[in-house]
């Protein structure tokens, strides 16, 4: 069973759904799985191997169904946050478990910041701090290319050149900087230009995310038990050493996952992990 709420608050109307049985009625607190820019649907998979107990998804701010009514476009972790802990606030089952991914590994990190007590485990997979990284330069070197070609050519442009940039090995080198404008016609990505500049992964929007510096000290003083992972085909790549990092700036090594950065999708967006693996080895993790 799921049902769908929406938070009304004077800047955006936050829209959650809660799947399986009440709070009340959960053996385990509250799962809150949380992405970004992905949306509560990219969860789905993941979700429904937790059948027995009470989770939570939603759509961040500006994004899928939670409407913006501040007049802003940028997604700042420290705002997102303020939102994760007014639905678990709504949701009033006290301290709630946490797997954030991407993105919402960022926000998540953030929540645990300024409200410790609102989390008990935070699964934080693959955030995407680039100031984790030793290259951290050449890495938003890298990233403004993708900006760039995203605001000269469009969509497809763009993206082609965050594939390129997401699936690289390694620390960017001279190497990658020596490679040819990406093509999109090789990745199966259209090749005119559709007008729009308005793609929350291919614009300076994402800035706030990548760019977000970890407060180490806060969160070794949290209550909160903060798991950092990664997947085992993704390591090398950009998230995945970025997880790496961020594991080091916590002091702890991350804990490997089944699968790539999207690991545990199923047939959501055509990019599928393994969901099953996925799930049972977050369990083992919450379940300690």
């Amino acid at each position: 069973m799921t049902t769908t709420h929406t938070l009304e608050t004077p800047e955006a109307d936050i829209v959650y759904d809660v799947h399986g049985p009440a709070p009340a009625e959960s053996p385990r607190p509250p799962l809150l799985m949380i992405g970004q820019p992905m949306t509560a649907e990219g969860f789905g998979s993941l979700a429904s191997h937790f059948a027995d107990r009470t989770v939570v998804t939603y759509d961040p701010r500006g994004l899928g169904r939670s409407v913006r009514k501040d007049g802003r476009e940028d997604h700042v972790p420290a705002v997102q946050a303020e939102d994760v802990h007014a639905v678990i606030r709504a949701l009033g089952a006290g301290a709630v478990e946490l797997f954030g991914s991407s993105g919402g590994a960022v926000t998540a990190l953030a929540l645990v910041t300024a409200h410790p007590g609102d989390v008990r485990t935070l699964v934080a997979h693959e955030p995407p701090l680039i100031g984790s990284l030793p290259d951290a330069a050449a890495a938003g070197r890298a990233g403004q290319a993708i900006r760039d070609a995203y605001q000269a050519k469009g969509f497809g442009a763009g993206m082609a050149e965050f594939m390129v940039m997401t699936s690289w090995q390694g620390e960017f080198t001279d190497a990658y900087f020596a490679l040819p404008p990406a093509d999109p016609a090789q990745f199966g990505l259209p090749v005119e230009d559709d007008g729009r500049r308005d793609d929350p992964l291919l614009t300076d929007r994402t800035l706030g995310v990548t760019t977000y510096r970890l407060d180490a000290e806060a969160l070794a003083a949290a209550p909160t038990r903060i798991v950092v992972a990664v997947g085992e085909e993704s390591r090398e790549v950009f998230t995945g050493r970025a997880g790496v990092g961020t594991a080091e700036l916590l002091g702890q090594e991350a804990t490997e996952f089944p699968s790539h950065h999207g690991g545990f999708l199923g047939g959501e967006f055509g990019y599928a992990g393994q969901p099953e693996a996925f799930a049972k080895k977050l369990r083992e993790v919450l379940e300690g």
